[in-house]
């Protein structure tokens, strides 16, 4: 969320913008497939622009994009909302939070740790990373500065959700072809909306 704000805020600063993630998690029962999650979204967390999150993983980006805008179609909310833009990283969103180790120390608990966290030394090495959620957890682990036995208290899950919190420029990002993409979706949603006059 913190990633797509900061997005938006650069796009269409003069609106007021309330990012919601629509949790359908404590649902009773909650969709398995897209599309379902797509309408039970809607109808839950009604919006002005939804934002339709799939890693790419090992699927290609065309890919991706051609499962979202199918899962959109099969949704039938086209009189619900205009607009649906699809944030696919190439690998996983933990990736796209490698690139700040004091967001990275910060949401570890330790902001003046020492310690090397082993990361990529340029953004756009990150999407090349086989496994980039790991690497994240043991960065964070590592930023803790604990010793083996209580590093494996931390709550590396909780601290992966403070990472972005931590992050006040995500303009490094603009080296990766999945950021750039996303970027330009955003602007030209703005622009045919009117939303950046």
């Amino acid at each position: 969320m913190p990633v797509l704000t900061w997005l938006l805020q650069q796009h269409v600063p003069n609106l007021p913008i309330q990012s919601r993630w629509a949790d359908l998690r404590r649902l009773p029962r909650p969709p398995r497939e897209l599309c379902g999650k797509i309408r039970e979204s809607i109808q839950l967390f009604p919006c002005d622009l939804l934002f339709i999150h799939r890693d790419a993983e090992t699927a290609s980006l065309d890919d991706r994009l051609n499962e979202i805008r199918q899962a959109v179609a099969d949704a039938s909310i086209g009189n619900e909302i205009s607009d649906v833009i699809c944030v696919v990283p190439v690998r996983m969103t933990e990736a796209w939070l490698l690139f700040d180790i004091d967001a990275i120390r910060q949401a570890a608990g330790n902001p003046n740790g020492t310690m090397p966290l082993q990361l990529p030394t340029r953004p756009s090495d990150i999407e090349s990373l086989p496994d980039p959620k790991g690497v994240l957890h043991r960065a964070l682990r590592t930023a803790k500065e604990y010793g083996p036995h209580r590093r494996r208290r931390l709550d590396v899950n909780m601290a992966v959700q403070r990472v972005p919190e931590c992050i006040e420029d995500f303009s490094p990002l603009r080296s990766l072809s999945a950021f750039a993409t996303l970027e330009e979706e955003v602007k030209r949603t703005a622009e045919s909306r009117g939303w950046n006059s």
